[in-house]
């Protein structure tokens, strides 16, 4: 196994060519407060303030107006009264500063099962509890002690899925179907070879307003009336990626629900791609895998600990042995499946906006992230099978064009063959265990 410092060296230069500029960041590793009584009414409405993990360390300052170093949180709200889900999606800004406008103090249902999960546009979110029990008291997991997951990270997310999964189960919770994209096929979900890349489900459907005096509001119909000319502010990948992205493009509609920060509009949410794709997605399902850099241990190694500690915050079955959280398996899943259907997408991505900046269009957005995911996790020592996926690049980093190489693409998958039975068998065991058996 690779020394950690040269994974990440490798992880970083390869998060230069998508998002070039982090190189100007202010600072990458990041710590979030996280306030009093963050699963109640008045701690989802107080702001989680961002700042440097080590202010010492000569990389400067964290700022959540820094595209490259923002912090975003969700939560879902299980009503037991109802058996229905709402999403509210608290603010992040920097210590010490104060909100645009004040958030919305939403109405919590009585004894509610609440969830957060945070997303990050840098290397390393740790949180911090705005007193010493806060984060064992509220059930937030960060990764293992002394090593965190990176960019992602929730509280309470188990207890949130056992209610909602044994509604679902009884029936009074509906999950809706996936309904059939432009091309023929299911729309995509965040557990689809065709969506995931080296670390899934590690980003949310969440967005801000940002003034032009640089101060943050939550993003709702009033505060973008009210602030005139501000600027929205968003986690690009993952579930905001398939859910602001690849469904408008595809003809799809995510699961959205009643958004508690802004009264009679209805957002996604991480919590409501995770149940869909357990309840919808067709084998093969993408899990975490063991090589998942966000789910290795301290010295760069496999660790299921941490595998199972990753999983459990977005509901997925957890594992025994290392053969449930394959890397080369899920490589080969990724190869079988989401060149060719890029390919087959390839007119409606080359139309379709990029999550970033840094890339011309979806098409080329995703074809860079999938020839990125494929190198991190290791895929052509894995399979011996080199990446069939090319990126053209200008001088300053900005995606220009992809290009999937048919004849070298249909020589991989008549190499990957051989692997199917198996590789198929194992995903229908995902499956089973991702139904719901409590």
């Amino acid at each position: 196994m690779k020394h950690p410092n040269f994974l990440f060296t490798r992880f970083f230069f390869i998060l230069l060519l998508i998002f070039p500029g982090v190189l100007f960041a202010q600072n990458s590793n990041c710590t979030i407060v996280v306030p009093e009584a963050p699963l109640t009414a008045a701690g989802l409405a107080t702001p989680y303030q961002l700042k440097a993990t080590d202010p010492n360390d000569g990389n400067g300052p964290c700022s959540e107006t820094d595209a490259n170093s923002s912090a975003f949180v969700q939560a879902a709200i299980f009503d037991p009264a109802t058996d229905q889900i709402s999403i509210y999606n608290p603010l992040v800004i920097d210590q010490g500063s104060t909100p645009a406008i004040p958030p919305v103090t939403p109405t919590v249902p009585d004894h509610a099962v609440v969830a957060l999960w945070f997303g990050f546009n840098g290397n390393n979110l740790t949180q911090e509890g705005a007193d010493a029990s806060v984060l064992q008291d509220n059930a937030c997991v960060n990764g293992l002690p002394g090593n965190v997951f990176g960019q992602y990270s929730y509280c309470n997310a188990a207890a949130f899925f056992r209610v909602a999964n044994r509604a679902i189960r009884m029936g009074k919770l509906v999950v809706p179907d996936l309904g059939v994209a432009k091309d023929g096929l299911p729309c995509p979900t965040v557990r689809d070879f065709y969506v995931v890349d080296q670390d899934q489900s590690d980003n949310l459907p969440v967005t801000y307003l940002i003034t032009a005096g640089g101060l943050l509001a939550q993003n709702n119909q009033a505060n973008a009336a009210a602030l005139t000319g501000a600027t929205v502010l968003g986690n690009p990948s993952d579930n905001g990626l398939l859910d602001r992205f690849l469904d408008p493009a595809l003809g799809c509609t995510p699961w959205k629900v009643s958004d508690l920060a802004d009264p009679g509009q209805n957002v996604p949410g991480l919590a409501l791609n995770e149940l869909q794709a357990r309840a919808h997605q067709r084998a093969p399902m993408a899990l975490i895998p063991a090589g998942d850099p966000m789910a290795l241990d301290a010295d760069g190694g496999t660790d299921l600990t941490k595998v199972n500690a990753y999983r459990r915050g977005v509901d997925q079955p957890q594992v025994r042995g290392y053969w449930q959280a394959d890397t080369a398996r899920y490589c080969r899943n990724m190869l079988r499946i989401a060149p060719a259907r890029l390919l087959l997408d390839q007119a409606w991505l080359l139309a379709g906006k990029s999550p970033v900046p840094t890339a011309s269009n979806l098409f080329t957005f995703l074809a860079q992230r999938l020839a990125s995911s494929y190198d991190i996790l290791g895929c052509a020592n894995l399979v011996n099978l080199p990446d069939p996926v090319s990126v053209v690049t200008d001088q300053t980093g900005f995606a220009l064009s992809a290009t999937i190489n048919l004849p070298l693409y249909t020589r991989c998958r008549r190499y990957l063959a051989p692997y199917q039975r198996d590789d198929d068998s194992v995903s229908k065991s995902d499956t089973d265990a991702a139904a719901v058996t409590e």
